[in-house]
C-alpha cells in the first residue's frame, strides 16, 4: 500500500475520504476530509514504520472526526 484512497461511512452517517502516501525515508503523508467540508485534516509523519494500514490512518483521525 504505497498511495491509496478511500471512502468510510462514520457511525452517525457522515462520509470521510482518506488519503494515505508513502514518502521518502519511511514518511508518510496521510488525510482525513468529510464530504461537503471544505476543511482537510493532514499530517505529515516523518517516521511512519511504512506501510500503514487503512485501520491505522483511520485511527489517526478518530478524535478530529468525532467532532461535529
Amino acid at each position: 500500500m504505497s498511495d491509496e484512497e478511500w471512502f468510510k461511512t462514520l457511525e452517525d452517517g457522515r462520509k470521510v475520504k482518506f488519503i494515505y502516501q508513502e514518502l521518502p525515508d519511511d514518511g508518510a503523508f496521510i488525510t482525513a476530509q468529510l464530504e461537503g467540508n471544505e476543511v482537510v485534516y493532514s499530517v505529515v509523519m516523518a517516521k511512519a514504520k511504512n506501510p500503514l494500514s487503512r485501520k491505522d490512518v483511520e485511527s489517526h483521525f478518530k478524535a478530529e472526526l468525532a467532532k461535529k
